[in-house]
């Protein structure tokens, strides 16, 4: 083994160290015998219990997991609406001001894009007179807003990719474009879509700063709501509840790579087969 292996290796290590080490913490925590966050004394599952009798933090997971899932969702079916129509657009400096306009949520600064957003929802309430306009929809517009440049980059690399000839030819054939479209082209950037979708799901769930500024009383999401528990005392309960996520994500992660895998060797064996023929 080289010198430069060795480095390599230990590089390596360090990183995941640095990365995972806040985590496993975390985990070791969750099962402490007492309240406090940082002295461990015996092993006890009292907190995975007593979160579940938190009804505050249970109904801000209830509010983030809906919220995520349906914003994830519209974010999807108009992200893949928006990809297909800019991988068609035929003028390039036309595409290139749309790509331009498509980046901006992305490179601009969360925070600019939550005060932002807090500005122009009560400018239209006050249009409207609303006074409490704040809540649950403008959560929603705001998450759509800054997941679909992500759902559109996810897709538009599978489309390039995509072979326009033979969604032209199931056209030739007597297919209706829209039908062509989920038989032919649908399948093609799939992995694209699941991609995307997954994306804006776990930033949904992740974020704080857009969902501080948008977010009203009637509607509070996990991070906010943990983040005015900072306020006072965090207690081993939030170590929990990060446990648990961290675990079905970790869990969804390693099925996804495994379907990953599976539908890579299907596509290799109908390949041989078809060169076989």
């Amino acid at each position: 083994m080289t010198k430069n292996s060795k480095l390599s290796k230990i590089y390596i290590i360090l990183i995941f160290i640095f990365l995972y080490a806040p985590m496993a913490v975390t985990m070791v925590y969750s099962f402490n015998g007492t309240e406090s966050t940082y002295v461990m004394s015996g092993l006890s599952t009292q907190w995975y219990l007593k979160l579940f009798h938190d009804n505050a933090t249970m109904n801000a997971l209830k509010n983030t997991i809906i919220l995520a899932v349906v914003s994830a969702a519209i974010s999807t079916v108009f992200g893949t609406m928006a990809a297909v129509g800019i991988n068609n657009m035929r003028n390039k400096y036309l595409k290139s001001a749309v790509m331009t306009t498509t980046n901006i949520p992305m490179m601009n600064p969360e925070i600019v894009t939550g005060i932002s957003m807090m500005l122009l929802f009560v400018f239209a309430g006050a249009l409207l007179h609303k006074k409490d306009v704040l809540g649950f929809t403008t959560l929603l517009i705001a998450h759509i807003t800054f997941e679909l440049p992500y759902v559109i980059l996810s897709i538009l690399p599978k489309l390039k990719q995509t072979d326009i000839c033979i969604y032209e030819a199931a056209q030739d054939l007597g297919c209706h474009p829209l039908k062509a479209f989920f038989k032919v082209v649908f399948p093609e950037i799939r992995p694209g879509i699941v991609s995307g979708a997954i994306m804006a799901f776990t930033l949904s769930l992740d974020d704080f700063i857009i969902s501080y500024f948008t977010n009203g009383p009637s509607f509070q999401t996990l991070p906010i709501h943990i983040f005015s528990m900072t306020k006072k005392r965090v207690k081993p309960d939030m170590y929990a509840l990060s446990t648990i996520i961290f675990v079905i994500i970790f869990i969804l992660l390693i099925l996804m790579n495994i379907a990953q895998v599976k539908s890579e060797k299907n596509k290799k064996k109908k390949k041989s087969g078809e060169m076989d023929l």
